[in-house]
C-alpha cells in the first residue's frame, strides 16, 4: 500500500510508528536484503523498533551496476526534464511528511518540534526544490577569442561525473541525504544512497518514496548495511565520486578507500566551532540563544557552536545571563513538545559524552552551568553541561564531543579571540557576536571556517556553500558550489 495515500497518522500513532518497509531499492525494484541483520533501537526508550537486513556483496555490486546502467539516459535528459522528476519526488516527500517525521523522531530521538522544520520541511521545501530549479541552469561558459598562435574561441562545459556513492550520518538522516542526492541528480548523476547503520529506517522509507515518485529505474538506489558494505561501496570501481558526512576519523578512511580508484570525494566532517562574544555586545540578549543553539539535537550536530569564547570583561556577566537557558532546557521524551534535548543515539555514545565531562572535571575543569533535573529512567540521555577553567589544549576544548556539552574560555582582545578560534584542527563554522560591523567583518575574514555567522546569522541557505577547512572536510555541499562537486569541467576550443 502506498505510504502517501494512507490516512494521516495521529500524533499518538506517530509515537510508535516505524516504516514497515525492510527492503532495498536496487534498479527500480524493491528487493529483500541478503546480508547481515541487526536491530534498530529507539534511543529514547531503548526498545528494539525494527530488525533490518543489510545488502550482500552481490547486492552492492547490483546497486552500482544499476546506477551505471541508468547514468547515460539520465545524464542525456534536459535540465528541465530532470527538474520535473526532482520536483515530483519533492511532492511525494511532502505528502509523506507524517511518515517521515515519526521515522526520524523514533530512530534518532530528535525532539519533534525541531524535527518538523529542520529535519523534514526545510530539507524538502527549501533544499530539494532549490536543487530541482538548479537543474535547469545552463552552465556553459563562453571564454571568447584567443589569438596565440592562431585565432580560436573556447567554451567551458560542465558534465556529470557519473555514479555517486552518497553516505550519510545518523543525526539528520533525511537532510543529509537530500543535500547529497538533490545536487547529484540535478547535475545528471545517478546515486547509490547508503545511510548510517544506526538510523537506516528513514532511508529505507525514502527508497519506497523514490520508487513511488517514478524516477527512472536505477537513477536512485538505496542500500543499507554495516561497515563492510560501506567499505565495498566507497572503494567500488564503478563509483565515480563518494560523498560522505560523518566523523573525520571515518572520513579519512573513506578518502583512502576512494583513492584506490582515484574517485573524487566530498567530505563533510566534524567541527569544534567557536562562538565569539566581543565586549561591546549586550550579553543579556544573546546568552540564552547561544546555549539553546549549541545544545540543539542534543549537541549532535557537526556545526554546533559549542566552544564559547567570551571577552574577559563580560565573562561573569555572560555566565549569569546564561543560567536561565539551562532552566529552559528540557531533557526527555522527544514527542513532548516542551522537550528540546533528546537522547544520545546509542549507549556507547552516551558513555563517550559522559567520559568527556568526567574527564574534564578530573583534569581540574569546572561544571559552571548544568541541568540537574533527574533524567528519564529509560533512554540514553545526558544532561547539558557548560565546562570552564580548562586550558585550550584540553581534550574537551579540542575534540568534537557530539553531545550536549560546551566549553567556555575568556580572551583578551580581538587578536586573541581569532587566535583561539583558529587553534583547532577543525574549521567548519563560527559565529561572531559584535556590534561593530567593520570589526565583525574583519574578524569573519580572519577566522578559518567554511561558514561564519555574524550576530547569529540565520538558517542554512540552500544557495550557499557548506563545508569546512582542515579536518572538517573536503569540498562543499549546497548551492552552486555543491553542484560543482558532481560536475566535470571540459574545455572545447575551435579555430576560427
Amino acid at each position: 500500500m502506498s505510504v502517501t495515500t494512507d490516512r494521516p497518522l495521529t500524533e499518538d500513532e506517530m509515537r510508535t510508528w516505524v516504516p514497515d518497509t525492510r527492503t532495498l531499492l536496487i534498479g527500480g525494484h524493491m528487493v529483500d536484503p541478503e546480508g547481515e541483520r541487526w536491530d534498530v533501537f529507539n534511543p529514547a526508550t531503548e526498545e528494539v523498533i525494527a530488525t533490518v537486513g543489510g545488502a550482500s556483496p552481490t547486492q552492492v555490486d547490483d546497486a552500482v551496476a544499476a546506477a551505471r546502467t541508468a547514468f547515460p539516459a539520465w545524464a542525456a535528459l534536459s535540465g528541465e526534464e530532470r527538474s520535473r522528476h526532482i520536483h515530483r519526488l519533492a511532492d511525494v516527500l511532502e505528502g509523506a511528511a507524517d511518515r517521515l517525521l515519526p521515522s526520524i523522531v523514533n530512530e534518532v530521538g530528535t525532539p519533534v518540534a525541531l524535527a518538523e522544520y529542520l529535519q523534514v520541511k526545510m530539507a524538502v521545501d527549501e533544499h530539494l526544490r532549490w536543487a530541482a530549479e538548479a537543474a535547469k541552469r545552463d552552465r556553459t561558459e563562453h571564454l571568447g577569442g584567443y589569438d596565440k598562435p592562431v585565432p580560436t574561441e573556447s567554451d567551458v562545459v560542465h558534465q556529470p561525473v557519473g555514479v555517486v556513492a552518497a553516505i550519510t550520518g545518523y543525526n539528520y538522516p533525511l537532510n543529509l541525504a537530500i543535500f547529497k542526492f538533490g545536487a547529484a541528480l540535478a547535475a545528471g548523476c545517478t546515486v547509490v544512497l547508503f545511510p548510517s547503520p544506526r538510523t537506516p529506517l528513514t532511508t529505507l522509507l525514502l527508497g519506497e518514496l523514490i520508487q513511488e515518485a517514478g524516477l527512472p529505474a536505477g537513477v536512485m538506489n538505496v542500500i543499507v548495511g554495516g561497515t563492510e558494505v560501506g567499505v565495498q561501496l566507497s572503494s567500488h570501481r564503478g563509483v565515480d565520486r563518494v560523498s560522505f558526512t560523518g566523523s573525520d576519523g571515518v572520513g579519512s578512511k573513506i578518502m583512502a578507500q576512494a583513492a584506490e580508484n582515484l574517485a573524487g570525494v566530498t567530505l563533510e566532517l566534524g567541527g569544534k566551532s567557536p562562538s565569539i562574544v566581543m565586549p561591546d555586545v549586550d550579553v543579556s540578549k544573546i546568552a540564552v540563544e547561544m546555549h539553546l543553539r549549541w545544545s540543539r539535537n542534543g549537541g549532535q550536530g557537526c556545526a554546533a557552536l559549542a566552544r564559547l569564547l567570551v571577552h574577559k570583561s563580560r565573562y561573569d556577566e555572560f555566565l549569569e545571563a546564561g543560567a536561565s537557558a539551562f532552566d529552559q532546557m528540557v531533557v526527555g521524551d522527544p514527542w513532548d513538545r516542551a522537550t528540546n534535548i533528546g537522547p544520545m543515539i546509542r549507549p556507547d555514545h552516551q558513555a563517550r559524552v559522559r567520559g568527556f565531562i568526567d574527564g574534564s572535571v578530573a583534569e581540574g575543569g569546572t561544571k559552571l552551568l548544568e541541568v540537574t533535573k533527574p533524567l528519564p529512567e529509560k533512554g540514553w540521555f545526558v544532561n547539558p553541561v557548560l565546562l570552564g577553567d580548562l586550558p585550550h589544549d584540553a581534550r574537551a576544548v579540542q575534540e568534537e564531543i557530539f553531545g550536549p556539552v560546551a566549553v567556555i574560555l575568556p580572551f583578551e582582545d580581538e587578536e586573541d579571540a581569532v587566535r583561539l578560534a583558529n587553534d583547532t584542527a577543525y574549521g567548519l563554522a563560527a559565529n561572531i557576536w559584535c556590534d561593530d560591523p567593520v570589526q565583525a567583518r574583519r574578524m569573519a575574514e580572519a577566522v578559518r571556517a567554511g561558514t561564519v555567522w555574524i550576530n547569529g546569522g540565520g538558517a542554512m541557505r540552500p544557495d550557499a556553500p557548506f563545508g569546512g577547512y582542515g579536518r572538517s572536510g573536503v569540498g562543499r555541499e549546497l548551492g552552486e558550489w555543491g553542484m560543482r562537486e558532481y560536475l566535470e569541467v571540459k574545455h572545447i576550443q575551435w579555430r576560427l
